[in-house]
């Protein structure tokens, strides 16, 4: 009675307390059932399962990690789930670390540096429903007061703020998100545990919400981001009923945390499956209204454009999921570079027909789409230096005369903008021919440099006002490697600007992205922005590959994704 006079002072409907979500059975699988192969387990999940069962808990690799060990596919994270307490798994290992506030969980380390490795140990939680919970009027910024101290707060729409009651396994499974999420397996006797049939639905691939699917993404509306990663991912369908709620219930998106719906786009777009990731948020009628960045390049229909932007984006795209199944690595600040470009490109040639200079203009149009596209999120600052370090370094790639262009390949960040400059030749932005001089001069010795220089200052003077009545691009005369000739090549257009490509630079580190477990939500996203990797050795030009030579080279500088045509040459 109290707690429907509640909800009647609250203005909720009567129906509006959340259903019960089913406890499950408990289903023990034995090896010559599960069929999962040892071989792909990691020794230091291992190791700490053992470590925990040999001081008396229970203790299981759970999640993800189950899932893709069902399907064949060596998990890319190992974590473990116990009854032990965050104090007690600290207690266990040597290097092991309390952190988060909506859910307490614990980092064990193993190693030091680059090859340092994670594995997240959670307690088994209590499975609590909205009407158990406090309930405080704010959020997370605004109820830090409020949330202080208390183990089960909800917000005002259900969305579960703190999740730390500790509970038995049957209740931990019930509370996870999809049945195929949902297993635990115990290495050291090769046992499968299933409570809710999720070795059933990975067989035929099929996401389904345990319980009630509306009551679970009023919960944490992050769900229905993690279903379509999931589906896009595991090539899964999404159950009817899953399915049903999602579009409706994705207005409960805009009271999660700015910084976790960006780990939430990274996660869509740089684990492997992006391309899949976009068609995906566009059948669940997601792909515009959600994410600002993806507001800024896909069109009406929710697609990339068929232009030069949108080509430039796809070929990104296309490289990064090309990475990641390769095990290489990838880096947010060079995708969303090329996300943003278009609109860089758009704001710089308005700036510039006010009147601003070419440089303090491309300036100002990354801070202005920096701002409404990317926001106030955690690590800002690490993405935004990098980002801008790689566009307003195209500008430079127009400039082939002096000492600039030997500064220019000994720069720390060469090889993203170089990456970035052929990514745009590739997609017919510009003429390729300038990506091709670059490449030839950051991997020619010094007498084809001395020559590449030479056939650039003539060429431009030849091309010069002076010379022809009129302003334009100079002719680039492209070297052979190894021969130093006189062959002239075809026009450069001149270009305004560009970006980094992060997903073609073997410097970028990418970080624990793809991590699925839903108990993750404190994790600082902008943690993996910082690793560059050997992006600051010595002369970083001589370590590139040569570059996919395009099959069509052509296009104005710019194109249609809106460039400031001759001004990047000036700046």
């Amino acid at each position: 009675m109290i707690k429907k006079l509640i909800n009647k002072l609250l203005g909720k409907p009567e129906g509006s307390a959340s259903k019960a979500t089913p406890l499950g059975k408990r289903v023990e699988i034995t090896a010559e059932e599960h069929r999962i192969d040892p071989d792909l387990l990691d020794e230091r999940g291992v190791k700490v399962v053992k470590g925990l069962t040999d001081a008396g808990f229970e203790a299981y690799i759970v999640g993800g990690a189950v899932r893709d060990l069902l399907l064949g596919r060596r998990p890319k994270d190992f974590d473990v789930a116990t009854d032990a307490t965050p104090e007690e798994v600290k207690n266990q290992f040597r290097r092991a670390f309390i952190i988060g506030r909506r859910f307490r969980i614990v980092h064990v380390v193993f190693g030091r540096g680059r090859e340092h490795e994670v594995i997240e140990v959670s307690t088994f939680r209590a499975l609590l429903t909205q009407d158990d919970a406090e309930q405080v009027q704010g959020n997370e910024k605004t109820s830090k007061d409020a949330l202080a101290g208390k183990s089960h707060v909800v917000d005002a729409s259900g969305r579960v703020l703190r999740d730390n009651v500790w509970g038995p396994q049957v209740e931990d499974a019930a509370r996870r998100d999809f049945t195929v999420n949902a297993m635990y397996y115990d290495p050291q006797r090769q046992l499968v545990v299933d409570y809710h049939g999720g070795l059933a639905d990975s067989r035929k691939k099929i996401l389904r919400m345990i319980g009630d699917p509306e009551t679970r993404y009023r919960e944490d509306p992050v769900r229905i981001l993690r279903a379509v990663r999931f589906a896009a991912k595991l090539g899964f369908t999404i159950e009817p009923k899953t399915r049903a709620p999602i579009q409706s219930m994705s207005a409960l998106l805009a009271n999660v945390p700015l910084s976790r719906m960006f780990d939430e786009m990274i996660k869509l777009l740089q684990t492997g499956h992006a391309l899949a990731s976009l068609e995906e948020l566009r059948k669940q009628g997601l792909a515009r209204g959600i994410f600002p960045i993806l507001d800024a390049v896909l069109d009406d229909n929710g697609a990339l454009p068929d232009n030069v932007h949108g080509r430039f984006v796809r070929l990104a795209l296309e490289d990064t999921d090309k990475r990641v199944a390769e095990g290489r690595s990838v880096a947010p600040s060079f995708m969303l570079a090329c996300m943003l470009w278009g609109e860089v490109q758009q704001r710089w040639t308005r700036l510039i027909a006010g009147g601003e200079g070419p440089v303090p203009a491309l300036q100002q149009a990354i801070d202005l789409v920096f701002d409404a596209r990317v926001g106030d999120i955690s690590g800002r600052g690490k993405l935004a230096a990098d980002m801008r370090e790689i566009w307003m370094m195209q500008p430079r790639f127009e400039r082939r005369t002096g000492s600039g262009p030997h500064r220019l390949i000994e720069q720390p960040r060469y090889r993203a903008g170089f990456d970035f400059l052929a990514l745009r030749a590739e997609a017919g932005e510009i003429d390729a021919t300038l990506a091709d001089w670059w490449e030839d001069f950051a991997l020619g010795n010094e007498d084809e440099r001395r020559a590449l220089l030479d056939q650039a200052r003539e060429s431009q003077r030849q091309t010069s006002p002076k010379s022809r009545g009129k302003q334009g691009g100079g002719r680039v005369h492209q070297v052979a490697r190894g021969a130093v000739s006189d062959a002239a090549g075809e026009p450069a257009a001149r270009s305004a600007g560009g970006a980094g490509r992060g997903a073609a630079a073997d410097s970028r580190g990418q970080g624990d992205a793809d991590r699925d477990d839903d108990d993750l939500d404190d994790r600082d996203p902008a943690a993996d922005f910082g690793a560059e990797g050997d992006s600051t050795r010595a002369n970083p030009a001589r370590k590139r590959r040569r570059r996919r030579k395009p099959k069509a080279a052509g296009g104005s500088a710019g194109g249609e994704a809106g460039g400031a045509g001759s001004a990047g040459g000036e700046g």
